[in-house]
């Protein structure tokens, strides 16, 4: 079923405008994970308001009854996730006409993980770090030997992420842990979206307002489905857990003072500074 988005709302802070959010159709539901204070909380989102829930959505919580404002919480990464895994070479106009016959599977690290607004920084040896704009699905539930036609409903919901890359250590180091994974190369969010039809949205990148990436998740390789089901042979995914789906295109070099915005059509967009440590 497709869902539309039947505009945008811009929520404003002090400074300017700090999200661009979408206003769906009815029966798809937003939420975010925030801090507020000194904790940390899950929340649905309705308009600007955050309502707080009493544990992940994906375990079938209740609202607390606590509500704030968008603008007076940071927005975290949408989950906490045991596995973060992500899937290279997944569309043809990054991979090439090949493409891989199977999900090409890697992992990032948990600390590679950051939220909306949080810098990218980039360790002083890198020369070649690179954006990749990406859906990243969100799992709802244990998964394990799951078949195709039945892993869309391990699927909670998606949400935006960038798989920050240092080309230069993607090609000479024996795995890709420094390349992918090294802290903050992870951005992932602004929001946690349920009830969109990830089969077909549109991911644009955009480095310092320019387009540098748009194309559709329709032009998978191998579509979400597809990468749960074989993911979930060799791996047990867990509720929480991250699959970064694979970016389009090219991609450039990031410096000191860029600002990558990565937009997927009915969550939003992920905006994140970049800093050299």
């Amino acid at each position: 079923m497709m869902i539309r988005v039947v505009g945008y709302l811009a929520v404003g802070a002090v400074l300017g405008i700090t999200f661009i959010l979408p206003v769906l159709a009815d029966g798809v539901q937003q939420f975010v994970r925030y801090q507020a204070g000194d904790g940390a909380y899950y929340g649905q989102l309705i308009g600007d308001e955050v309502h707080q829930l009493s544990a992940p959505p994906y375990e079938g919580v209740e609202k607390t009854g606590k509500v704030v404002n968008l603008t007076n919480v940071t927005l975290l990464p949408p989950s906490e996730p045991k596995n973060v895994i992500a899937v290279g070479l997944n569309f043809r106009s990054h991979a090439g006409m090949s493409g891989a016959a199977a999900p090409a599977l890697f992992f990032k690290s948990y600390s590679s993980l950051i939220g909306h607004e949080a810098p990218i920084r980039i360790p002083k040896d890198a020369g070649q770090p690179h954006y990749e704009g990406e859906m990243v699905l969100v799992i709802g539930k244990r998964a394990k030997n799951v078949s195709a036609a039945n892993a869309g409903n391990y699927i909670f919901g998606v949400t935006a992420g960038n798989d920050v890359s240092e080309r230069s250590w993607q090609s000479s180091d024996l795995q890709w842990l420094r390349a992918k994974a090294s802290d903050t190369f992870g951005p992932v969010g602004p929001i946690l979206v349920r009830g969109l039809n990830f089969n077909d949205l549109l991911l644009e990148t955009k480095v310092n307002g320019e387009v540098v990436q748009s194309e559709r998740t329709d032009h998978l390789i191998h579509s979400a489905a597809q990468i749960v089901s074989f993911t979930s042979r060799y791996i047990t995914l867990y509720p929480g857990d991250l699959i970064f789906t694979g970016t389009p295109g090219s991609t450039r070099g990031l410096k000191a003072g860029d600002v990558v915005e990565i937009t997927l059509e009915g969550v939003g967009t992920l905006r994140n500074p970049v800093l050299r440590d």
